[in-house]
């Protein structure tokens, strides 16, 4: 009987209580706080990108993981709080007994902190990140139903602010899940409809002032709504799959652009491209890029692509593979925003790389941050040791070139030299054409 009940009312997998027992926890809770006039928290995790890890290295993996999760879950909480799985890679922790939001806050940000520590699977090493949605009673509901409904609502919203964040539920949040949903449909159909577009950002090599290649920029225009930041349609495309139709435009696009500069006689930069991590790790991102350069009767050194470092983490065996075909075909490959991710010079040392992007957020606060400047100066030694070309992101003034041409990096992107600007006017910035400061 004592094992039946158990079942009834726990994981099988992680031992953990189960959606019922958390159900009736959380009400007791409730019953509590309502009595002693406290208050209560609601925290709904979702691993991220569990799935691709999932996918990539099978379901008895990552069982392990999730139970590795649950036991780092359940040593940053208090005793008298409450870890459950609610299935899958979502987890509910009830907070009891709380003296106000600091309380959820640091309880959220030591989960974080226990899951950043890498995990051990197989020889391999994993690092997961949780988006986290927390609800309050009796603020934000008076019972159990709403204020679960509620913490996933604001996990959803942790989600969209880039993953691996808490945010704390707002009553404005049910109009923006429903947006979310529209924002959804409409995407779907901008293809279709002309209404995605790319921006081309240059790339300067400091010594000579050429243009040594630019970055292009996905854009859309919403005919009803207007430009649409890619910080809000882009976490959305990865996050319902449109991502692998959406890179696989982008790429044709590249390719067909640079085409259309040759025919005019112009000899264009290298282009660099985007690459989400679904596109490594769902789509045929291989496939796609000898498609679209056979299509326009390209050589591979064309274009380049760029990977973001969380992206090589993630996946590690399987992104080490992918990477290895497309160098093996002669495509450049950057990893983006390096120094802002987990990074690992294992996997740097191991993967097909031939750039490294020093992300913009190190480079702004140089003068001002002792700390970014030591990372900035430290990624781009390492770079020279590796022997791999270094881009600085979001040079804005004359002290941060400066700063970068003095310790060794000498190819900066930013609007100290020009924005994102159209195909047009990036092909009139080549030699013969305007100045680049004057698109600044």
């Amino acid at each position: 009987e004592e094992q039946l009940q158990h079942q009834a009312y726990h994981d099988p997998l992680t031992g953990l209580p189960n959606r019922l027992l958390c159900n009736d926890r959380l009400e007791q809770a409730l019953k509590n706080a309502a009595r002693l006039e406290q208050s209560v928290a609601v925290l709904f995790l979702d691993l991220d990108r569990f799935k691709h890890i999932n996918d990539s290295m099978g379901h008895p993996l990552g069982d392990q993981l999730l139970i590795s999760v649950a036991d780092r879950l359940n040593s940053a909480v208090r005793h008298a709080d409450t870890v459950s799985r609610l299935g899958g890679d979502e987890f509910i922790i009830i907070l009891q007994s709380i003296e106000g939001p600091q309380t959820p806050a640091m309880i959220a940000k030591k989960v974080q902190d226990a899951l950043a520590q890498p995990i051990m699977l197989s020889a391999q090493e994993i690092v997961i990140t949780t988006s986290i949605g927390i609800s309050l009673y009796p603020e934000h509901g008076e019972n159990a139903e709403t204020l679960i409904k509620n913490a996933d609502a604001a996990m959803y919203q942790a989600k969209r602010k880039g993953r691996s964040t808490y945010a704390f539920y707002t009553p404005d949040l049910t109009l923006s899940s429903s947006e979310w949903l529209d924002l959804e449909s409409t995407l779907r159909r901008a293809i279709s409809r002309e209404e995605l577009y790319l921006e081309y950002q240059p790339q300067i090599d400091l010594n000579s002032g050429e243009m040594l290649g630019a970055e292009a920029l996905l854009r859309w225009h919403h005919p009803e709504r207007g430009r649409i930041s890619p910080a809000k349609f882009i976490p959305l495309a990865e996050e319902t799959g449109l991502i692998l139709d959406i890179g696989h435009w982008v790429l044709e696009q590249s390719c067909r652009q640079i085409r259309e500069w040759l025919q005019q006689g112009y000899q264009p930069p290298r282009i660099a491209v985007n690459v989400s991590s679904i596109q490594i790790s769902r789509g045929d991102i291989l496939g796609s890029v000898l498609q679209a350069l056979k299509k326009y009767d390209l050589p591979a050194s064309s274009i380049e692509l760029e990977i973001t470092e969380n992206c090589i983490v993630e996946h590690t065996e399987q992104s080490k593979r992918v990477l290895q075909a497309l160098q093996d075909h002669g495509i450049n490959l950057a990893i983006d925003d390096f120094g802002t991710g987990y990074s690992s010079l294992a996997y740097l040392k191991q993967l097909p790389i031939n750039k490294l992007k020093i992300d913009r957020s190190l480079i702004a606060d140089i003068h001002r941050d002792r700390n970014d400047e030591a990372i900035a100066r430290a990624v781009i030694m390492l770079g020279e040791l590796l022997e791999l070309d270094i881009v600085a992101e979001g040079i804005e003034n004359s002290e941060q070139q400066h700063f970068i041409l003095k310790h060794g990096c000498h190819i900066a992107q930013g609007f100290l030299f020009s924005r994102p600007v159209s195909a047009d006017q990036l092909i009139g910035m080549l030699p013969g054409g305007p100045h680049l400061k004057e698109h600044a």
